[in-house]
């Protein structure tokens, strides 16, 4: 029998959300929707549907690593493209720069409570990893800050958290910043940028030209291109020309990249998605706070309830699902306590609401 390392043996499996099909299949109903994984509930943007479209003549040919789209995203943040790295999505970005700056001694720090797919490179990654607890539910950078050692090599924050839609600010960005030292790369993930970005607080990590900050950013979310999987990273040219020598050499594909080039410029498809987030995001707002619930304000496409006991996470879940909406548990976030919900049309949210006011009314009940 072939062993695995005991880091690798330990780990336990992304698990996504529930896809819709299953749901059907399991409790026999239909018209299940899915508020569940932070996806675009208007699709993807037309312009790159129809690049795709185009693409699919030239499949036989190897990809160019990204590197049109490089040149363009360099063009767009007035840096080079040695400034510019492409993947499949921005979890590929990280994975790569775990992959090319870990040593066996080194450490990294993020907070308690921090998207999932990074809980898992760090894990695969064998490092020791410190998780900072979050102060009401947001990044405590005055904590990691003082968590730094000689032996910290990478401080992982994501700028909206996932799960929990809350930002780090402009200021204490800086503060933070100041008191990193060079030595240690600071990977911001940015996958919610374009919903946060409007906001007057919200630090765009572009701004600033930090050398050791590597910003990740993803077509998986306001784009809507999670399926093809396109996401690329922005930094100082010697740690992109470092995660060039690790990356996977052919990755993003043919049709991401061309999906990726057509996004990119389609500012009328982001400014709906933006714009009916925004309108969904302060309905959940106005209507958990009728509800009396325990929810954390967002500035992502999700928003997060905190029902203090597990037990309560599971009964509402359970009865959401049985009147076909599926939502996200967070138990593999490290918040068993919390239900993430993203999200969704206007009759989406509307749908949701009432579900859950009848799984609330089943709780009051028993």
């Amino acid at each position: 029998m072939i062993t695995v390392p005991p880091h690798i043996d330990s780990l336990r499996p992304y698990q996504p959300g529930k896809p819709i099909e299953e749901v059907e299949r399991e409790l026999g109903i239909h018209n299940v929707i899915k508020l569940a994984s932070n996806e675009n509930p208007f699709g993807s943007s037309p312009r790159a549907i129809d690049a795709i479209r185009r693409s699919l003549g030239t499949l036989e040919l190897y990809p160019d690593a990204g590197r049109t789209l490089r040149y363009l995203l360099a063009n767009k943040h007035v840096i080079k493209a040695e400034n510019v790295i492409c993947g499949s999505g921005s979890e590929s970005i990280i994975a790569t720069a775990l992959r090319t700056f870990l040593g066996p001694e080194d450490e990294m720090i993020s907070s308690a409570g921090t998207f999932v797919g990074f809980q898992v490179l760090a894990h695969i990654s064998g490092v020791k990893t410190h998780y900072v607890p979050h102060r009401n539910y947001t990044y405590d950078l005055d904590r990691i800050a003082a968590k730094i050692n000689e032996r910290t090599k990478i401080i992982y924050i994501a700028n909206p958290n996932n799960p929990t839609g809350t930002i780090v600010t402009t200021n204490e960005l800086e503060r933070f910043m100041e008191r990193v030292p060079a030595s240690v790369l600071v990977v911001l993930d940015e996958a919610y940028y374009e919903y946060a970005r409007d906001y007057p607080d919200y630090p765009d990590s572009m701004r600033w030209r930090w050398n050791n900050v590597l910003t990740c950013r993803t077509f998986s979310k306001a784009h809507g291109l999670a399926g093809i999987r396109i996401g690329y990273g922005m930094a100082h040219s010697e740690i992109i020309a470092a995660l060039m020598k690790t990356k996977l050499p052919f990755e993003p594909s043919i049709p991401a990249t061309a999906a990726g080039v057509a996004a990119l410029d389609d500012e009328e498809f982001i400014a709906k998605t933006v714009e009916q987030n925004r309108e969904s995001l302060r309905y959940f707002h106005e209507e958990f706070e009728q509800l009396d619930l325990n929810f954390v304000p967002s500035l992502a496409n999700f928003v997060m309830i905190d029902f203090a006991l597990q037990e309560t996470v599971s009964r509402i879940y359970g009865g959401m699902l049985r009147r076909g909406v599926i939502t996200r548990p967070l138990s593999g976030f490290g918040l068993p306590h919390c239900i993430r919900i993203t999200t969704g049309t206007t009759e989406q949210n509307e749908r949701c609401v009432a579900a859950l006011e009848e799984v609330l009314a089943e709780e009051i009940v028993d």
